[in-house]
């Protein structure tokens, strides 16, 4: 539950659940990483991360430019989601003390789990964007790239402290697509009729 959480947040801020799993296993007991993911908590990759979280933190909130980012993300997001997983599957946390030994026998699968399921959510957010910036104007990229850092924020955080959460999350996040995704099925259908009657000579009274 760990490993799917960080990955999941992954898919939608790249650099949030790095940025987590670095900081929590360098400065609290929360995550204690194991000696082969300890450069997630060397303080240059934090630094390094960190200012990647800034640039992604402003390019996602301008209409537009969200869209080319989520082309360049596409790349980004399942790289980190497949770190975090394997970061996770490896390391003690306050709620499991041995996860690695699930994968034990199999190094790559936790890389490969997690950038798949990073990659899912990714497809779901950048197919999300352009209906909410076609239907606000733009003005909604930035409140809903907020609400995804926020949504990122606390995935990431419920995945180490209370994993059992996660699957809450994740079914949140897949309502609210399914949501949006039937919104914009209906707004098609709207303005097809309103073509099509207006082809017939029908005016709106």
């Amino acid at each position: 539950m760990t490993g799917l959480g960080l990955a999941t947040s992954a898919g939608l801020n790249a650099y949030i659940p790095l940025l987590a799993i670095g900081v929590l296993a360098r400065y609290t007991d929360l995550i204690t990483l194991p000696d082969n993911w300890a450069w997630m908590e060397n303080g240059w990759t934090l630094t390094i991360v960190a200012a990647l979280l800034a640039i992604e933190f402003v390019a996602d909130k301008v209409p537009v430019v969200d869209h080319v980012n989520d082309v360049l993300q596409t790349f980004v997001r399942p790289t980190a989601g497949g770190l975090a997983f394997g970061a996770a599957s490896s390391s003690e946390t306050v709620t499991v003390t041995d996860p690695g030994s699930f994968f034990s026998s199999h190094q790559w699968v936790p890389l490969v789990v997690g950038g798949a399921i990073s990659l899912g959510v990714h497809g779901m957010k950048a197919a999300s964007r352009p209906v909410i910036n076609a239907s606000t104007a733009g003005f909604g990229a930035p409140v809903v790239s907020t609400i995804e850092d926020i949504a990122s924020v606390a995935m990431s955080l419920v995945a180490i402290i209370l994993p059992v959460l996660v699957l809450l999350f994740i079914v949140l996040l897949f309502v609210a697509f399914w949501w949006l995704m039937r919104r914009r099925k209906r707004r098609k259908e709207e303005k097809a009729a309103a073509r099509w009657a207006q082809s017939q000579g029908y005016r709106p009274t």
